[in-house]
């Protein structure tokens, strides 16, 4: 064994890992298996980006609404909140709180 270490040029502890996680997969087993592996770390990272947009995209809008409501205007009629955030759009509100 000590051969097989030296020739993959593993430590015995790796190989033994290995041998425990792979010993009776056959190669085509081991070769889905890293596929799988790779594509989960792509999906992970999409993830990842995915929840930084959505954390950014929440910031502004608290901000826009932190705007809005120090200047006296309300961003949609009730805190509802359905396509009405920018003034001017149909539904937003004015200082005196009627529609355009």
């Amino acid at each position: 064994m000590e051969e097989v270490c030296k020739k993959l040029e593993v430590s015995p502890p790796t190989y033994h890992r290995w041998r425990q996680e792979y010993g009776g997969a056959k190669e085509d087993t081991i070769k889905r298996l890293k596929e799988l592996e790779k594509e989960n770390g792509r999906l992970k990272k999409l993830v990842a980006d995915l929840s930084l947009d959505k954390a950014i995209l929440k910031e502004i809008a608290e901000g826009a609404e932190r705007s809005e409501t120090a200047k006296g205007r309300s961003l949609c009629p009730q805190g509802s909140t359905g396509g009405c955030w920018q003034r001017g759009r149909p539904g937003a509100q004015t200082r005196g709180g009627q529609a355009r």
